[in-house]
């Protein structure tokens, strides 16, 4: 049995190919609840054991080479044991998953967990069983979480039980189910900047046959332990007219009903932004007795306005000055603030020999932040020398320079002006005489 799970585990990503369509395995993790410790008042445990899932029929490009595919084959003793699943993914189809084929040779790690699943008001210990799948793809905007559905099998005396679920298997020793429900996501986070709007991406599909005609959609936000509503809204899937409701605790929050009924697009728009809105966003969607649910991180962002507290800088013969750089109104707190010098022979700047002192962050109204940083600039700076202020921020793609470029001393005209008026008075004084 050690060596039948060690070959098949060892197909992290495999495929058969069909007609257009391949079927993708993925290496999951089962999770159950367990008992809290010593049977009372512990809390709940997980177990986490390993599992593999099938999904069949995934829709493959035309132009994507199906020759060097692996086909998956199931071990060739069945083991009631082994936690081994196969699932329909044809109707309804989880978007993008063709990410699944190339995840293996790109590297990309695939995060998959099963779980139980208990559809409101049914028993746990009913027949079909279903099963909650978590998807999702490092480094791609790929996520979604199906309900499964054991098929009927034919139980006799030969047929195998697997041992913790209880469930019949196939002759092959899987776990028969269909996708029935799915909901997903076409991104994991997304940054937004203040004042500005934004789309949460969320979508929802279900077989042919609806599971029921009514759909309710929710958003909810947490942030730093804290979670409210935003918007609910329910409708029906039968455009009945005057069947939708919407409740939006968020003023400038909303979802298409349209779109709802139409694409199964439970996408949330949210316009003028501010700081608080920043969190992770929870898009449930509940159709009949199921619901699953996608999660984005929504990060507000603002680049800091720059500038130098002087627009000229003309040395002074005996005494240094002080010049400011101010980076204001920026979000989130973190900021940093370099001085670099660039004299008239350098090519490349230098970092100003002393970086002077940082006010404290001060924080305005609307929760953004300002920062200031001021240095001495000695009068033995040469002349053409440019002084740069550079600011580093997470809302910048790049590091924000200004500079102001030092002057060579001129001499006082207003001394020049009057010792040219104290030798005229001399000069006539004498003449007069």
């Amino acid at each position: 049995m050690m060596m039948i799970e060690i070959m098949l585990f060892g197909y992290f990503i495999t495929r058969v190919c069909g007609d257009g369509v391949a079927d993708v395995v993925l290496s999951c993790t089962l999770v159950e609840e367990g008992v809290g410790l010593g049977g009372m008042g512990g809390g709940a445990l997980f177990t986490r054991t390993p599992a593999s899932l099938v999904l069949h029929d995934i829709a493959v490009a035309s132009d994507e080479s199906l020759e060097e595919l692996t086909p998956f084959v199931p071990p060739s003793i069945p083991d009631p044991d082994l936690f081994l699943f196969e699932a329909k993914v044809s109707s309804p189809k989880i978007p993008n998953a063709d990410v699944l084929l190339h995840a293996d040779c790109n590297e990309q790690e695939v995060t998959c967990e099963i779980s139980r699943y208990s559809p409101q008001g049914s028993q746990e210990s009913s027949d079909p069983a279903y099963f909650m799948v978590s998807l999702s793809v490092e480094g791609v905007d790929f996520s979604t979480a199906f309900i499964m559905q054991t098929l009927m099998v034919e139980v006799n005396q030969s047929t195998l039980i697997q041992n913790k679920l209880g469930l019949p298997l196939s002759h092959t020793g899987t776990l028969m189910t269909e996708v029935i429900f799915l909901v997903f996501s076409h991104m994991k986070s997304v940054s937004a900047t203040l004042s500005g709007d934004v789309l949460l991406s969320c979508g929802f599909k279900q077989q042919e046959v609806p599971l029921a005609q009514e759909v309710s959609i929710e958003w909810r936000l947490q942030h730093r332990g804290r979670g409210h509503k935003v918007l609910e809204m329910k409708t029906k899937l039968d455009d009945t007219e005057g069947s939708t409701v919407v409740h939006g605790d968020r003023r400038g929050s909303s979802v298409d009903a349209a779109q709802v009924v139409g694409e199964g697009n439970a996408s949330m728009t949210v316009t003028r932004l501010k700081v608080s809105d920043e969190g992770i966003y929870i898009c449930t969607v509940s159709v009949g007795h199921f619901h699953a649910q996608q999660v984005i991180q929504l990060h507000i962002v603002q680049p800091p306005q720059v500038s130098l507290s002087e627009e000229k800088l003309v040395l002074k013969a005996k005494s240094a000055q002080t010049l400011s750089c101010h980076c204001k109104n920026y979000y989130p707190l973190d900021a940093q603030m370099e001085w670099f010098s660039l004299s008239p022979t350098d090519t490349e700047p230098e970092l100003f020999a002393d970086q002077g002192s940082l006010s404290s962050h001060r924080q305005h109204g609307d929760k953004t932040y300002s920062l200031s940083s001021h240095i001495t600039v000695p009068p033995t700076v040469t002349p053409g020398t440019k002084i740069i202020c550079r600011v580093y921020h997470l809302a910048l793609d790049d590091p924000h320079n200004v500079s102001v470029v030092v002057e060579s001393s001129k001499p006082d005209s207003y001394w020049w002006v009057l010792g040219f008026l104290v030798i005229t008075v001399l000069f006539f004084y004498q003449v007069m005489r």
